[in-house]
């Protein structure tokens, strides 16, 4: 087993081998969510907090119902109704927290480097659950097993991301474990929401859409942003729609077993039709799904990898 970190930060510093530990964790802890009785006392006496200072729905779902199956006690935090309304720091919050006993933070915030920063001053394992427009590695963990799920490897395959690429957190840790793996990755998008220098990562960029997803193995569609741009990127969401929308046409030009992707929440009608969305090409469920399981492997293998019974 490939595995001896304490932290999961980023996709950035992991090798393919440990990736490809957490991915292969996971396929078991798959079978565990298929079972009657869907708990494992992997985590048995341990306490995770849920530090989500911006706000999310299935990120922090899926880790409390991942804790949940492993045994451990929850705790789950919110921001709204904290300490942090009375101007408490996210240093203080995150030690008072510690002094609870708690042995992993799962830390979900708008500034980029917060989950790196908090690593420093406590000694819980921090995990992070998505950190402004720098990472979301378990998103990215995720789509990579959904992905070999269905297409048994990784290596080899043409996957495109359209979308908002500028403001995605998701993109970049995609681009970073794909890439690692052996993927031949393309983005497209309105070059105003193309990060400057991107071809650095070993991606090929296009801003025609016809031409990313054509031969493509996998399209993976992102969220236009709005709540994180401050200026118009875009002339309008249905002009948008018309030239980078996921529409049946867009998906005909990809390999026939095409899977569509997307890591929610989505925008209807904006960065995918409906038809598409719930069309059979379609894994969205699955990746929501696979999340649980995904985050069960990173929990158990930062807890040391104890044997799952």
């Amino acid at each position: 087993m490939s595995w001896n970190r304490k932290h999961l930060l980023d996709i950035e510093s992991l090798t393919a081998d440990e990736i490809v530990t957490v991915l292969d964790t996971a396929k078991a802890f798959k079978a565990v969510g298929e079972r009657a009785i869907k708990k494992v006392p992997a985590l048995r006496g341990k306490t995770v907090v849920n530090l989500f200072i911006e706000p999310s729905t299935r990120t922090r779902i899926s880790f409390e119902l991942a804790a949940q199956r492993l045994t451990a006690d929850i705790v789950n935090f919110s921001a709204d109704a904290s300490s942090f309304k009375k101007g408490e720091t996210l240093k203080d919050t995150a030690r008072n927290l510690e002094a609870l006993n708690a042995d992993f933070i799962i830390i979900r915030h708008s500034a980029s480097g917060a989950p790196h920063f908090l690593s420093r001053v406590v000694n819980a394992s921090i995990i992070n659950a998505g950190d402004g427009a720098h990472e979301h590695p378990t998103q990215a963990l995720l789509d990579a097993f959904t992905i070999r799920e269905h297409k048994q490897r990784i290596e080899g395959l043409k996957v495109t991301i359209v979308g908002d690429l500028l403001h995605s957190r998701v993109l970049r840790s995609n681009v970073r474990l794909l890439t690692k793996l052996g993927a031949d990755v393309w983005v497209s998008g309105p070059p105003t929401l193309v990060p400057a220098g991107i071809e650095r990562f070993g991606v090929r960029v296009s801003a025609n859409i016809g031409e990313a997803v054509d031969g493509a193995d996998v399209i993976m569609m992102l969220r236009i942003q709005q709540e994180r741009m401050n200026g118009a990127f875009i002339p309008s969401l249905r002009e948008y729609f018309n030239t980078f929308g996921m529409t049946k046409a867009r998906v005909a030009k990809a390999k026939p077993d095409v899977i569509i992707m997307h890591p929610g929440p989505m925008n209807r009608g904006v960065e995918i039709a409906s038809d598409v969305a719930d069309g059979p090409y379609s894994v969205i469920l699955e990746q929501v799904a696979n999340g649980v399981a995904v985050r069960m492997a990173v929990l158990y293998l930062l807890a040391g990898g104890v044997e799952v019974d």
